[in-house]
């Protein structure tokens, strides 16, 4: 409903679940809701004008499939030993992403997986001597985990050459140790056209969509919220009833949240980083790699700008990328306000600001250096990576926008930055959010099956029989049982066509 006045509000629908944001977040606990309740009634709201166009979009996310395979940043060495349970967590959850998304294509909600996930190595990427022990301790950590089959390690030039030519051309192997650690069974994920697939069957579904529509405020009308909509066309305004409300919206998913007068978001503060890509248009140098290789973060860097080859597959072309690099904008969203960072800022997450700029000046001093750096500099630090990288093979393209999470602790910290993603929920259950970055839309489905048993607690007697249909190893974690591990893999390799 909408007219030609821009002042106009129009009081209009009654819904069941309302989502705000059309990414794979969104598109996630819809597409659960559906299975769950297929009686209730849904809607969408997206301020952009298609779906999947903030840090769902492929080009603005690494698109790793994070399950800790090769990302360095979650085998932290604690003491002088390689502490493997965050790389634990996060691959548990991915686990959990295989068998929602081979679930979903059985069920004829995904069309084709292979227009959204296709296998790519994860290989890690060690230089120098302590580097190298570090990768070798590592590999013996994880290599005895179910979680982590066929794993392998080697600090031999000529494996490193034969799995990774275009990094091992013009590289002095004598000047500096190297070596990596592989797994060949890593996944390339383009969650763009994963959320795409989700929203079309949601829409088949009777879930109506509307692109266009940012919402401005949330309020509560006794046990329901109202949800203010515009129009960013016409300006019109509308406001819908809604008994529970996800907010998916990024990173202006805090200040939504504020609005709706959440009290656990108080003293919950945002602090944005951006970031860059080197991308490869050099059709004979893209076909050459073929993995998505890490390596270590420089100190101060977030984890998002881990520097990585990545080897894209994104509508049926593959590409390669090298990067992020960290970068900085007051922008809460890529398509964003650079005034969101000032407005994002109250007197209760004044103490959490504070804390965390005394505490991570490392981080302050590694964007500065990053934001300063020429194209000549980033292409220094990919010949790193690549030895013979030439200028003329690559151009700069613009990553998405991430919000960190600064969380409120006691004195003398008195706030924490957070790299990990975030679930948000009043008391009651009928509104959440998701606050955070990576691993993000890699564990959409364990954030979702987590906000449904926070939020939705009474119908989960209910729903036990269809949550195990959705996710087989559903309250089972896998480290601890390769048998069923294993039967889980081998039904989504196949399912999902991952099979070489």
């Amino acid at each position: 409903m909408s007219t030609n006045n821009a002042n106009a509000t129009h009081a209009t629908d009654e819904v069941d679940v309302a989502l705000v944001g059309a990414g794979i977040m969104s598109a996630t606990l819809g597409a659960m809701l559906r299975e769950l309740e297929p009686s209730w009634s849904q809607m969408i709201f997206e301020r952009l004008d298609g779906p999947a166009q903030e840090s769902s979009s492929p080009w603005n996310n690494a698109g790793t499939g994070h399950s800790a395979l090769c990302e360095l940043n979650y085998t932290p060495e604690k003491n002088g030993k390689i502490d493997i349970s965050k790389a634990v967590n996060i691959n548990e959850k991915f686990q959990v992403s295989r068998q929602f998304w081979a679930h979903q294509v059985n069920n004829g909600v995904l069309s084709d997986p292979q227009d959204f996930i296709a296998p790519v190595p994860h290989v890690s990427f060690g230089q120098g001597q302590e580097q190298v022990d570090y990768l070798r301790r590592r590999y013996e950590a994880l290599g005895a985990n179910p979680l982590f089959p066929g794993m392998e390690f080697s600090d031999d030039k000529s494996v490193f050459a034969e799995k990774l030519p275009l990094m091992a051309e013009g590289r002095d192997f004598d000047a500096e140790k190297t070596a990596i650690s592989w797994i060949d069974e890593g996944t390339d994920v383009n969650f763009g056209a994963l959320t795409d697939q989700f929203l079309t069957a949601a829409k088949a579904s009777g879930t109506e969509i509307r692109y266009g529509h940012e919402v401005k405020n949330l309020t509560r009308d006794g046990k329901k919220w109202k949800i203010t909509v515009k129009n960013v066309h016409t300006g019109d305004t509308q406001v819908i009833k809604a008994n529970f409300v996800f907010v998916g919206a990024g990173g202006y998913a805090l200040d939504l949240l504020r609005k709706a007068g959440v009290p656990e978001v108080r003293g919950y503060a945002g602090f944005p980083v951006s970031g860059m890509w080197l991308r490869c248009t050099n059709e004979e140098l893209i076909e050459q790699h073929a993995a998505k290789v890490y390596g270590k973060a420089k100190v101060g860097a977030p984890p998002m700008s881990v520097p990585h080859l990545d080897t894209r597959v994104i509508d049926g072309e593959k590409g390669l990328l090298f990067g992020p690099y960290g970068g900085w904008t007051p922008k809460f969203l890529k398509e964003g306000s650079y005034l969101d960072l000032f407005k994002g800022i109250r007197p209760d997450n004044i103490p959490s600001y504070l804390g965390v700029a005394a505490q991570e000046f490392g981080l302050v001093k590694y964007l500065v250096e990053e934001v300063t750096k020429s194209f000549d500099g980033r292409m220094e630090a990919l010949r790193e990576y690549v030895p013979e990288a030439k200028n003329e093979d690559w151009e700069t393209i613009v990553a998405g926008q991430r919000v960190q999470v600064i969380k409120p602790t006691a004195a003398p910290r008195f706030g924490s930055l957070e790299f990990g993603t975030t679930l948000i929920n009043d008391l009651d259950g009928s509104i959440a959010g998701l606050l955070g970055a990576s691993p993000g839309a890699s564990i959409a489905p364990a954030a979702m099956i987590e906000l449904l048993e926070r939020c939705f607690g009474e119908h989960l007697i209910d729903w036990s029989d269809k949550l195990y249909e959705m996710i087989p190893s559903y309250g089972t974690k896998l480290a601890g049982d390769e048998k069923l591990f294993t039967e889980m893999w081998d039904f989504t390799q196949k399912t999902l066509k991952l099979e070489r």
